[in-house]
């Protein structure tokens, strides 16, 4: 009964948060269908799991509302054959998500205790192809760089450098930037040693802390 209740709950949310304000991918759409959010969610707020927006994870960070979730993967186009790198594991959602899209996904948090319990709750819900590495985001991974896509669930004050040059050559950076009041999700492509850049929507996440990053938890005016 249980698990037909959330399956019913994923059914209403991909209906009623994602479709109606068109994300249209039938890839992501279905990721977003069998990843169990509400494993992801703390048991004090597993009955919110499915609502319409963000909730706490501990260490003061969040897991993503689920539009948003399914926005910045529908704008990474990730096929079935490539290599993901993400920034800010927090729960671990957002990489269950991208694990059903790529080949491969490496996620780095700053938080150990976060990684530690986004890794078993991946390894729990039989999930091989995601590696969670505890690290400095803004420094990306570049042991295992280039990627086809990248993505930040944290808001940068610009985009970190190392960032781009991870990209493989037409690869996908996305990513929230600007100030503590919002930041601008963009998108990046990288062409040879160009990079074309969109903003798109109006978004607000928590700080990206780091060396190319926000520098501590305070957030500048």
């Amino acid at each position: 009964m249980d698990g037909e209740m959330y399956a019913a709950d994923r059914e209403r949310m991909v209906k009623e948060q994602l479709e109606k304000r068109g994300i249209r991918d039938p890839r992501v759409l279905e990721a977003m269908r069998q990843v169990p959010r509400h494993r992801f969610v703390p048991p004090e707020n597993r009955h919110l799991a499915y609502a319409d927006g963000p909730l706490p994870i501990g260490e003061g960070q969040t897991i993503s509302q689920p539009y948003i979730v399914a926005l910045m993967s529908q704008l990474l186009q990730i096929d079935a054959r490539e290599k993901v790198l993400e920034i800010g594991t927090g729960s671990g959602y957002q990489a269950a998500v991208l694990a059903h899209l790529a080949e491969i996904v490496h996620t780095i948090e700053r938080y150990a205790s976060l990684a530690q319990k986004a890794e078993a709750k991946l390894r729990e819900l039989g999930i091989d192809n995601v590696h969670v590495h505890v690290g400095d985001g803004t420094k990306g991974w570049p042991e295992e760089a280039p990627y086809d896509g990248i993505i930040a669930t944290a808001g940068s004050p610009e985009v970190p450098r190392p960032l781009l040059e991870q990209l493989s050559d037409e690869g996908r950076l996305v990513l929230p930037v600007g100030r503590k009041r919002g930041q601008v999700l963009e998108r990046w492509v990288r062409q040879g040693e160009r990079y074309e850049r969109e903003q798109l929507v109006p978004v607000a996440f928590v700080p990206l802390i780091g060396e190319h990053g926000w520098e501590d938890e305070v957030w500048p005016w």
